[in-house]
């Protein structure tokens, strides 16, 4: 969408795959809950629909500044709370009707320089989507070479990622790196030219990176517990997500909350279908459709899964079987939270 597109008082943010997000999931009433609020994108739509209430949640305090001057619009029907939504049922305040949640860096955060997201605009090494804690320059500065390697091999399956790794740590040798497109020349260096139309070099390094400084992962199988609590029956989670990684995950949560999982071990005792957590909107993750890659560019990458909430009472995940990647207990930023 061009400049020209965008209406002054719209967020300049497209949310991808809402079309048929707001389909598989109408009518849309209730108390919603946006757990990566962003520019607003979903909520907007969501409100549009016909929520009662939406409760946008995001770790970045500039995404809640910068709602500020449109979020009195809408009243009491909007809601904004600062945190993560790793603890989006403690957000919620009752139990929902629905929950959103947009994976990885959003456009607004990757469109700024200064948040160092992108490897494509010079900018500080950060990537911290809270603004606070340990940045991206701290990891590639301080960590060990094979725990940067482990990163950049489980959390962007970058397959050069011990040529990469000591590269970066060569180069810290002479001066502390700091900026974005500082990694990124040492990332393409260690990697055969792009040809045309394919990605740039740096992308899954920035991507492991990025996914390590945020945790995203833990945050990930956090919020789908708690979303997993924060439903009521009847009600929709709707995740998006952007790459391989993230999707298994989602992708195996789902399959296992509503049954459907492989059963390896045919000696094991069958699944009572009762016991399922969630009921699939469909099997099959959706994708954007030619009038949105027209649309949005961005979108190209995206899959949308979507389950709806039984009654059987919420349980643990075990983050193993969702296809979480293991990093070595010794390699840092494998757990916890910023």
């Amino acid at each position: 969408m061009s400049d020209s597109d965008l209406q002054p008082d719209r967020p300049p943010h497209v949310p991808v795959l809402i079309r048929p997000l707001i389909a598989a999931v109408a009518p849309v009433t209730g108390h919603w809950l946006d757990g990566t609020f962003g520019a607003g994108g979903y909520t907007r739509e969501l409100l549009a629909a016909g929520a009662s209430l939406v409760t946008g949640v995001d770790r970045d305090p500039l995404a809640l500044e910068m709602a500020a001057p449109w979020a009195a619009d809408y009243g009491d029907r909007l809601r904004l709370v600062a945190g993560n939504f790793s603890d989006l049922d403690q957000h919620a305040g009752e139990l929902l009707d629905g929950i959103v949640l947009d994976l990885g860096v959003s456009s607004m955060q990757l469109d700024q320089a200064e948040r160092g997201f992108s490897f494509a605009k010079d900018g500080p090494l950060d990537m911290r989507m809270s603004q606070d804690g340990e940045s991206a320059a701290d990891l590639v500065n301080t960590l060990p070479e094979s725990a940067i390697a482990d990163i950049l091999f489980h959390y962007g399956e970058e397959r050069a990622s011990r040529r990469i790794a000591r590269a970066i740590v060569k180069a810290r040798e002479t001066a502390p790196l700091t900026t974005t497109l500082q990694l990124a020349e040492i990332v393409a260096g260690c990697l055969p030219r792009p040809k045309p139309g394919q990605s740039h070099p740096a992308t899954r390094s920035f991507q492991a990176i990025r996914i390590a400084v945020n945790t995203e992962f833990s945050e990930l199988i956090e919020g789908l517990e708690a979303a997993e609590r924060a439903l009521k029956p009847g009600g929709a989670l709707a995740v998006v997500t952007f790459h391989s990684l993230e999707d298994r995950i989602v992708k195996r949560f789902f399959q296992n909350r509503s049954g459907n999982d492989a059963q390896t071990n045919r000696y094991a005792p069958a699944r009572a279908e009762d016991s399922a957590r969630f009921t699939l909107v469909s099997r099959r993750a959706i994708a954007p459709d030619d009038t949105e890659l027209a649309e949005n560019p961005r979108s190209r990458s995206a899959k949308l899964r979507i389950g709806r909430r039984t009654s059987v009472p919420a349980g643990p995940v075990d983050a193993a079987a969702m296809g979480v990647p293991q990093i070595a207990s010794s390699t840092p930023y494998r757990k916890g939270r910023r």
